[in-house]
C-alpha cells in the first residue's frame, strides 16, 4: 500500500504546473485569476504579498501564484521563482505612463536563472477600456521581439469581461505541456 501511494502521488505530480502571475500594481492580475476561477470580481483589493490558487484546467492541476506588483514588493518577486513552469506577465493596456517601468521589470525578470525556459504569456489587460494600447503598441513598448530566451505570446484580454482569459491559459498550459510532458494537451 505504501508503494502504491507513492506511485499515485508521483502520477498526480506529473500533471501539475506552477504558473506565476506578475506585473505592475493595478494591472489586473488578481482580477484575472478570480475571473478564471469563477469568483466574484467586484471586491478585489491590492495584493499585499501573494495569493495561491489551485484549480484543474483540462487535465492539469495549475498552482497559480499571484504576487503583488507594488514597487516595494518587486524586490521580493525572486522568492517565488523556484520551479516556475509558466510566467504570465499582466500589463495594463491603458497605462502608457508606466510602460517603460513595465518593460524594465519584465526584462530584468527574464534574466533570472530560475525562470529560464519558462513559457511567457503577456496578457494585455483592460483592452475593453477606451484609449487602451493595442497589441502592437504593447509589443513595441515592451520590446518583445528582443526576447529570445523564452517562448512568448501576447494576447489582449479583459479581466472584467473574461475575453481571451481561457485562451491565454490554454496557450500557457499547451506550451508548458509540450516542454515538460512532451505531449499535446488536447482533450
Amino acid at each position: 500500500m505504501g508503494l502504491l501511494t507513492i506511485i499515485r502521488k508521483n502520477r498526480m505530480k506529473e500533471k501539475e504546473m506552477r504558473i506565476l502571475f506578475l506585473g505592475l500594481d493595478n494591472a489586473g492580475k488578481t482580477t484575472i485569476i478570480k475571473k478564471l476561477n469563477n469568483e466574484d470580481i467586484n471586491s478585489v483589493s491590492p495584493t499585499l504579498g501573494f495569493n495561491i490558487k489551485s484549480f484543474v484546467h483540462r487535465k492539469y492541476t495549475l498552482n497559480i501564484w499571484d504576487v503583488g506588483g507594488q514597487r516595494t514588493l518587486r524586490p521580493y518577486w525572486r522568492n517565488y521563482f523556484e520551479q516556475t513552469d509558466g510566467l504570465v506577465w499582466v500589463v495594463d493596456s491603458g497605462d502608457r505612463m508606466r510602460m517603460n517601468d513595465c518593460r524594465e521589470e519584465l526584462h530584468s525578470l527574464l534574466l533570472e536563472d530560475r525562470l529560464a525556459g519558462a513559457s511567457l504569456l503577456i496578457f494585455a489587460n483592460k483592452r475593453d477600456l477606451q484609449g487602451s494600447m493595442d497589441d502592437s503598441q504593447i509589443q513595441d513598448g515592451l520590446d518583445l521581439p528582443s526576447i529570445k530566451t523564452h517562448h512568448w505570446k501576447i494576447l489582449s484580454c479583459s479581466a472584467v469581461t473574461g475575453e481571451n482569459l481561457v485562451q491565454g491559459l490554454d496557450w500557457v498550459v499547451d506550451d508548458v505541456a509540450r516542454r515538460l510532458y512532451y505531449s499535446s494537451t488536447a482533450s
